[in-house]
């Protein structure tokens, strides 16, 4: 095994690290790590981040749900068209995309460029979401209002960036549930981790039936990255996740940046 493999399996350690830490941005790393450590195609690789990002997910959700923070319905409400969007995204919009698209000078935009762009493109987003502190007032318990129309779009455009990319999508999902369905910022966070598992997986769905999966590879990377999540918890009372959020962020933004430029020059 190369050095940069071992790098690959540890990446997916520090995957689950970091989500146990700071609650979420860790599954951004997911594609990344597969495509340029350990050497998985982009379009497999976003493929495998569903399974992995799912699963972490669903580890995380089942440990909120023992606490009683996540809001079922809420859930419920916004994973039915995010689920959607997702399988129908990873079962024909992905594998509908042409392997040559277009030529602009001397760049070729192939399907694998187009993804990795689209995915530095996400991370850039997603470092801001991090990097920009959120004020959280305590609020007063108050009953939930839905906002059906706007939750079910946002819950498309969320299952379709899902579905492309791979990753959690937890940067816009957790602002959607707080300004739409009025969740305070704890119980947004915990059930946005159900949504997350629950399109995720079934987004992978999608995929069964159109790759072919290396399950033994998989289920080893995911098993490291959910040990990484019990582990990041426990480091979790030794370090305040939410100042690391901000440098994790600033980390995220230089990894698109560089996504970017490896992918085109």
């Amino acid at each position: 095994m190369e050095i940069i493999e071992i790098l690959g399996y540890f990446g997916a350690l520090l995957i689950g690290v970091v989500l146990g830490l700071i609650g979420g941005g860790g599954s951004i790393l997911t594609v990344p790590v597969l495509v340029y450590m350990l050497g998985v195609n982009p379009v497999l690789a976003t493929a495998y981040s569903l399974f992995v990002v799912g699963s972490s997910a669903l580890v995380g959700a089942i440990k909120n749900m023992q606490k009683k923070r996540v809001a079922y319905r809420t859930a419920i409400v916004f994973s039915i068209p995010a689920f959607i969007a997702v399988y129908i995204t990873r079962k024909f919009l992905v594998p509908a995309i042409p392997e040559h698209i277009l030529t602009i000078g001397e760049i070729e935009v192939t399907r694998n460029l187009a993804i990795m762009l689209f995915f530095a493109f996400i991370m850039i987003l997603a470092s801001v979401s991090m990097i920009k502190e959120r004020k959280v007032k305590s609020e007063p318990a108050e009953k939930v209002k839905y906002n059906y129309p706007l939750i079910i779009i946002e819950g498309v455009i969320v299952g379709v960036l899902t579905g492309i990319v791979g990753a959690g999508g937890g940067f816009l999902i957790i602002p959607a549930l707080v300004l739409l369905a009025k969740l305070p910022m704890k119980k947004a966070v915990a059930t946005s981790l159900l949504i997350i598992s629950i399109k995720s997986l079934i987004g992978f769905i999608g995929d069964v039936q159109n790759m072919e999966i290396d399950w033994p590879f998989l289920l080893i990377f995911t098993s490291l990255s959910i040990m990484g999540i019990f582990l990041g918890v426990y480091l979790n009372r030794f370090i305040n996740g939410e100042k690391l959020k901000k440098g994790f962020g600033w980390f995220v933004l230089i990894m698109g940046i560089y996504i970017v430029w490896k992918e085109l020059f």
